[in-house]
């Protein structure tokens, strides 16, 4: 009776490795959004590791996190590097390409829980109603990666991920925008207001002067 047990269990192990080693042996997840901001505004979030804790999915999951910032301050060959829980883990990540206002492309490393390496590449395109954005992530799944896919594939477990990030990075460059906007007003503001004062002193020196002032024109 045992011997016919093990037997059978044998055979399932074998069935079950079969059916694990058929699962996709590479992966890609991809979101897009449309954000209602100018393309440099996007990509400055994306391009410089410092602003990620601003807008990336994965920044409130450990208050506790440790983060580390290398390489270029911001582009090709800046690092960020983090240790955190159980729900973050630990990780880095490397710009290896950074096309201005159209393309971030970054190497992901992943020591814990799970080691793995990912390419990741954000782009940035000009759109009716703002600039559209494309989160894509790929890698290669290893045994245990497969054996994941029986339950939840990597689409099922980052894809939400990758729309909260997305949604915050519309949240915050609308904030950028606004900012923005709010300081070209006061540019055009003060321009006005010089123009208006440098109108009355030369008027004001004309009648000092006993000539007829000239209307200067209100910009």
């Amino acid at each position: 009776m045992l011997k016919k047990i093990l037997g059978g269990l044998a055979a399932v192990l074998v069935v079950l490795v079969g059916v694990i080693a058929m699962q996709p042996s590479e992966y890609t997840v991809q979101r897009t959004a449309t954000l209602p901001v100018p393309k440099d505004i996007a990509f400055a979030l994306v391009n410089d590791f410092h602003r990620w804790n601003d807008w990336s999915p994965w920044a409130k999951l450990d208050p506790d996190i440790k983060t580390t910032f290398g390489g270029a301050q911001a582009g090709v060959g800046a690092t960020y590097a983090w240790v955190g829980n159980e729900k973050v883990g630990e990780g880095k990540m490397t710009i290896l390409e950074s096309k201005p206002d159209e393309l971030v492309r970054l190497e992901l490393e992943f020591f814990k829980p799970m080691a793995g390496v990912s390419e990741t590449r954000i782009s940035f395109k000009a759109v009716e109603g703002g600039t559209e954005v494309v989160w894509a992530m790929s890698g290669a799944n290893n045994f245990v990666g497969k054996a994941m896919c029986l339950v939840m594939d990597m689409d099922q477990l980052i894809g939400k991920d990758f729309e909260e990030g997305l949604a915050n990075l519309k949240t915050v460059g609308q904030a950028e925008a606004a900012k923005r906007a709010e300081a070209e007003a006061a540019r055009v503001a003060e321009e006005k207001a010089a123009a208006e004062r440098e109108a009355a002193e030369k008027a004001a020196a004309a009648s000092a002067a006993g000539q007829p002032a000239v209307a200067q024109p209100t910009p």
